[in-house]
């Protein structure tokens, strides 16, 4: 997931599309405005990623253009990472996955781990001119814990209140916890000007932040124009002057993009990986926490029989997710950690193998004769995975009719659905990853309020843990595997965070994943 998370290349969900509409609408008008605008600012541009003056331009075509610019609305799912083109955090991620400063310099537990207090880089602004100070921190912790189409409220439940001493930010929480500097890690904190935040609908048009570059026009829904944010705490290691980011079109049109300089960096889906190397681009891929899941609800028939779920599990064959989707360039999964993350629990790895024959047989054992199970999957729209699904479930008498409701998003996040399908793209922390899925009240759980035995101890043991105690490793995995316990969530594989770029562009920090410029170069043509 809140990362969060939703079918493969769709907006991520903890966005709450039912509730979100209204900030995304403009007027006709407007659009045009704003077109009429944007345009001779990317004709100025040329084609050039480098222009006659020594700028240089991204041109990024983004599978997820924010659909909201307010990060507390759309910053948790996978549009954080455009986001964080404008916004910085207390905290970001390195390419070890730890946390280490941004407007945040440094930190500082209290002996009991339930309070911790960042102190902010001195001489801070927003782009409008605002301080960042810890007034700033306070409004958006609280913005984030209120405002009611946030996506994030659920990811602070630690957090009581935000104490503001002028850089000092005492951050007050409601029980010992050590993964506060990782949860802040660029994606569930994303920090707007206060002012700005003054209004809601109006940030989410116009976003006002402290990160690398300001935006300049937007585009609702199709591009955005930047520059590079002179006052960025960081900008001495910022090397782009310009971003064009604009909304993927049709997957099959990104390689000729990107040859004919129309872009110079995208995402790239894995069907078009081969194509894109055989036009001599950089295909390449950055770590990350990707999963997919087949999700259930406990709390309906026939689900709330057990047997049922196992057979389910067993009649389901991952490694034709991985050989069907991803084109080698993913792996099967059975929990939401890659192998060589710290979370990845061993003792756990397929615990529930390929068994089409078992699986028929624990129907039986529930009471269900071959073709007595009929069910709905419901999905937000054509997906793939839904297909391979109908079909390993036909292969034990089990009847699935694929059903599309363009507003899933509703049902789902209601718990109303018995049967869907997920895919998330993780968490910084751990345990905000375990509770999402997991946890009596996470976004990812169907079967909200019920959660595995012995699962909320795991994590509070977790929680309690700081990161560099030598037992924190074996602390963790025993949570995952408290977590996967659950009746709620069958993970089938896992895709890769792939791109292409043009070869003009460098390589780009390996931060799980994060996409961070810091560094990056543009040389000569795009």
């Amino acid at each position: 997931m809140s990362g969060r998370l939703l079918p493969r290349r769709r907006p991520a969900p903890g966005t709450r599309p039912f509730a979100r509409r209204a900030g995304r609408l403009r007027t006709a008008a407007l659009g045009t405005a704003l077109a009429v605008v944007l345009v001779p600012v990317l004709a100025a541009c040329g084609g050039d990623a480098s222009s006659a003056n020594g700028s240089s331009t991204l041109k990024w075509a983004s599978t997820y253009f924010p659909t909201h610019w307010d990060p507390v609305v759309g910053g948790s799912g996978a549009q954080f990472r455009e986001l964080a083109l404008v916004y910085a955090s207390l905290t970001r991620i390195d390419e070890n996955g730890e946390a280490v400063p941004d407007l945040a310099e440094s930190w500082k537990y209290n002996d009991k781990g339930d309070e911790i207090t960042f102190h902010l880089r001195e001489g801070l602004t927003f782009s409008d001119g605002k301080p960042v100070n810890a007034e700033a921190v306070k409004a958006a912790v609280e913005r984030a814990q209120e405002q009611e189409d946030s996506a994030l409220h659920g990811d602070l439940t630690s957090i009581e209140s935000v104490e503001a001493k002028g850089l000092d930010a005492v951050v007050h929480l409601t029980q010992t916890d050590y993964q506060i500097p990782q949860l802040l890690g660029e994606r569930v904190l994303q920090i707007a000007s206060p002012k700005a935040a003054e209004n809601p609908r109006k940030l989410d048009q116009n976003p006002v932040g402290a990160g690398p570059f300001i935006v300049t026009q937007i585009v609702p829904g199709t591009k955005a124009v930047l520059k590079k944010n002179p006052d960025y705490w960081d900008a001495d290691n910022i090397h782009i002057d310009n971003v064009e980011l604009t909304s993927a079109p049709d997957t099959s049109t990104i390689v000729s993009g990107l040859q004919t300089g129309v872009y110079n960096f995208a995402d790239l889906d894995p069907s078009q990986a081969d194509s894109a190397k055989k036009a001599g681009l950089d295909v390449f891929t950055l770590p990350g926490f990707n999963a997919s899941n087949i999700s259930v609800n406990v709390n309906k028939a026939p689900f709330d029989n057990e047997k049922v779920v196992d057979a389910v599990r067993y009649a389901i064959n991952r490694q034709e997710f991985v050989d069907k989707l991803t084109f080698g360039y993913g792996e099967v999964t059975d929990q939401p950690f890659p192998k060589d993350y710290v979370a990845y629990d061993p003792e756990s790895e397929d615990q529930y193998p390929y068994a089409p024959v078992k699986s028929k047989k624990l129907l039986a054992e529930a009471g269900y004769q071959d073709g007595a199970i009929e069910l709905d999957l419901v999905i937000p729209s054509e997906d793939p995975q839904a297909e391979i699904v109908q079909s390993q479930l036909a292969k034990v008498g089990i009847s699935v009719n694929i059903r599309i409701d363009k507003n899933w998003s509703t049902p789902f996040f209601a718990k109303d659905l018995a049967f869907s399908l997920y895919s998330t793209t993780g968490r910084d922390s751990a345990v905000q990853t375990l509770t999402a899925h997991f946890g009596p009240d996470g976004p990812l759980n169907l079967s909200s309020p019920y959660e595995p035995d012995g699962f909320e101890d795991a994590v509070a043991k977790v929680r309690q843990t700081p990161l560099d105690d030598p037992d924190y490793a074996k602390t963790l995995q025993a949570a995952t595997r408290a977590g996967l316990e659950s009746d709620a969530l069958i993970f089938t594989y896992s895709s890769p965070n792939l791109f292409a770029k043009s070869k003009s562009i460098s390589d780009l920090p390996k931060n799980p994943a994060h996409i961070n410029w810091t560094g990056v170069t543009i040389s000569g043509n795009g």
